[in-house]
């Protein structure tokens, strides 16, 4: 794993308030962009089978979160996790106090 994807996926998640790291071909990716938008959730989607460094990033990624599934969701910088993980915090309520705090 290269530092420059550490590097690459901090600054993603630092320059948005909502990133999600996906798949295009994942059914729990699609499923949590849906409930992102039907929520009026803002974020961005990188989908890193459609990327040359998206093996890189991954491994980044499991080594920042412990995750190795995608999606990988953050709400301004905290890691929420994968999409049970976000549903569940759409849900209780969790998500949204996030946004709405910072």
């Amino acid at each position: 794993m290269s530092s420059a994807a550490l590097e690459k996926v901090n600054q993603l998640i630092l320059e948005n308030v909502v990133m999600m790291f996906s798949k295009s071909y994942c059914p729990y990716c699609k499923r949590a962009a849906t409930a992102l938008t039907k929520n009026n959730i803002k974020f961005t989607q990188l989908e890193l089978d459609q990327t040359d460094d998206g093996p890189a990033l991954q491994a980044a990624l499991l080594q920042k979160t412990g995750q190795r599934t995608v999606p990988n969701v953050f709400v301004h910088q905290k890691h929420i996790g994968g999409c049970d993980d976000l549903l569940a915090g759409l849900n209780n309520g969790s998500v949204q106090k996030l946004l709405a705090s910072n």
